[in-house]
């Protein structure tokens, strides 16, 4: 048996995305610079002119699971960062939003195999989304430490699961001590 757990080292090679709901902008900017200190600090390029992170601008945090979805269709990226605020009013408007934007963005991650982080703020007052977003503590920090875990173990786990099932598979008679990496190999030569 083993254990598998994310990492926050060996950055270099991950490729992020990070799709972010203009709506209630004052939060998400502050999200994102959080977002993007912690990237910073462990060896992630942010710059949107780099090779490592790409930064998609939505209208709102309900548009945020369509384009998080479409990006993650690519397999181009390790993770997917989703930042937005939805905030309370007078209206059941939150809840619909709230409902909808968390179960978007479950299934953009289900159905693609990619890490998509859910970092929508869902609050009952602006003091309550600023506080989260930079006054008390700044999630945006820990929206980025959860897409570096996770794009890390899925790598592990992509890798291991991989390297585990080519060396179980029962191959041939005719090939009593190959593995099945060296199948293909072996068959071309007969």
């Amino acid at each position: 048996m083993a254990v598998f757990e994310g990492t926050f080292t060996q950055t270099e090679p991950l490729r992020l995305a990070v799709v972010i709901g203009r709506f209630n902008d004052l939060v998400t900017t502050k999200l994102l610079a959080g977002c993007q200190d912690c990237l910073k600090r462990h060896g992630v390029d942010p710059d949107p002119h780099g090779n490592q992170v790409d930064y998609v601008w939505v209208p709102g945090s309900f548009e945020v699971p369509l384009v998080a979805r479409q990006l993650a269709l690519t397999h181009r990226y390790d993770a997917i960062i989703c930042l937005g605020a939805v905030i309370r009013g007078q209206t059941p408007h939150f809840d619909y939003v709230s409902a909808e934007v968390s179960k978007g963005i479950a299934a953009a991650s289900f159905q693609t195999g990619v890490p998509v982080i859910f970092g929508i703020l869902t609050v009952d007052t602006m003091q309550q989304a600023l506080e989260r977003a930079g006054i008390k503590a700044n999630h945006g920090w820990d929206y980025a430490m959860n897409a570096l875990e996770m794009a890390s173990l899925m790598r592990q786990l992509r890798s291991n699961v991989t390297d585990s099932y080519t060396q179980t598979q029962s191959l041939p008679a005719a090939f009593p001590n190959a593995s099945i990496g060296k199948l293909t190999a072996e068959s071309e030569e007969v």
